[in-house]
């Protein structure tokens, strides 16, 4: 059994894979704490495991991808200890099959890059991904399979803290999605503004996106929070896939078996 594991700023997410089988059996998601050691890490993951009845023993490989350094290496040190083997780590060195095509490649994020690899992997023609999570990221591809760029904005739920922050008299409010375009309360107003105020980020740059690449340019969407942003979006997004970052995992850990 494969374990797939992306570590985001807010979120991880996690599945297995079963031996031969292309469709991730489990998944959970669970909040990123920073300071979590590979021994808080192991009980977490074997308590989710047992609730399946799976164990560690069951778990014969694994990779991960990680914005948090640091959690990477306590990942790591948790595969060694409890699972009996070196996790793979997506990175410069690792072989994606995806060539990169800017300026310095190693700046290119491990979820962007392995978003990517699946949506192409999906599509096989040139394509974009919307992860909407701490950041909202644009991952391009080319019709050949090449990585282009980006783009890269706040996320809907940091411009939620900094309009707490920032403005003295306004509520924090938890993401939903808004009953109406026209706020009847303060927080509704606050849920409207950021719901389709980046839903309309999102189509203003897909249509830009589609004027240099192609009409035909597919669009995926990801991430923690595109389950109350995609709804708002106007016919700019193809298709959602909660489990993107995971099958981009399970290809680049094929991609390295040799």
């Amino acid at each position: 059994m494969l374990l797939v594991v992306d570590v985001g700023n807010t979120q991880t997410h996690f599945g297995v894979y079963p031996d031969a089988d292309a469709i991730v059996s489990e998944h959970w998601r669970f909040a990123t704490v920073r300071e979590s050691t590979s021994d808080e890490l192991a009980s977490k993951l074997g308590n989710l495991l047992e609730l399946r009845g799976l164990h560690f023993a069951d778990v014969e490989s694994s990779i991960i991808s990680s914005t948090v350094p640091s959690l990477a290496d306590q990942w790591t040190a948790m595969s060694r200890r409890y699972l009996g083997h070196e996790m793979l780590v997506v990175g410069p060195a690792i072989r994606t099959g995806m060539p990169i095509r800017i300026d310095n490649p190693r700046e290119v994020g491990a979820d962007r890059l392995v978003n990517a690899v699946a949506a192409y992997a999906r599509v096989g023609d040139a394509c974009v991904v919307v992860d909407f999570g701490t950041a909202i990221t644009y991952d391009i591809v080319s019709g050949a399979g090449e990585y282009l760029g980006g783009i890269i904005t706040p996320g809907a739920e940091i411009s939620i803290d900094a309009l707490y922050e920032r403005a003295a008299k306004l509520p924090k409010v938890e993401l939903a999605e808004p009953r109406a375009l026209i706020g009847k309360s303060t927080v509704e107003a606050i849920r409207s503004g950021i719901v389709f105020g980046f839903a309309g980020q999102v189509d203003g740059i897909v249509r830009r996106l589609r004027d240099e690449l192609g009409d035909g340019t597919r669009v995926v969407a990801t991430g923690g929070l595109a389950w109350v942003l995609v709804p708002a979006v106007r016919e700019t997004i193809d298709e959602i896939d909660e489990l993107l970052t995971l099958t981009g995992l399970r290809l680049i850990w094929e991609r390295n078996q040799e």
